[in-house]
């Protein structure tokens, strides 16, 4: 069974790998990304995420679709990600996905979350220690 979650609360590494773990699992992949202190050399205060909501969870549910069709073997895909204001180290999206083997599950988890950078409907705005901001968008295609 598979997990989707758009949230405001903080995310939870371990809430996601029991999701995606299952007894017949030779491996957990799990990626994180985290808000990191700078962008192309400029100082990041804080970033803030909005989402089309049941958009969003609909493309979550197509991901998973199409990497079991490309990786029949995996049994969980998990993707949570949260919205709102996030400081730096914080984390904003968790992808983990569950396989008999660890090659699958690598490649599944990376088209996971490479495909949600590219077409779900979540934007990200990034403000500068300078008091500067920016919106940033992900370009939407088809990842193969």
């Amino acid at each position: 069974m598979d997990d989707f979650r758009l949230t405001f609360d903080p995310l939870d590494v371990n809430a996601a790998y029991v999701a995606a773990d299952r007894d017949r699992n030779g491996a957990v992949v799990l990626m994180s990304g985290m808000v990191r202190n700078q962008t192309d050399g400029k100082a990041v205060d804080y970033l803030d995420y909005q989402a089309y909501d049941q958009m969003a969870l609909r493309v979550f549910e197509q991901i998973a679709q199409t990497a079991r069709q490309k990786y029949p073997d995996i049994s969980g895909v998990v993707i949570h990600h949260r919205l709102g204001k996030l400081k730096v180290g914080e984390i904003s999206v968790i992808v983990a996905v569950g396989s008999p083997h660890r090659g699958e599950a690598f490649e599944a988890c990376r088209y996971s979350i490479d495909t949600l950078k590219y077409n779900a409907p979540i934007w990200k705005k990034e403000y500068w220690l300078d008091g500067d901001s920016t919106w940033v968008t992900g370009t939407p295609k088809s990842i193969s």
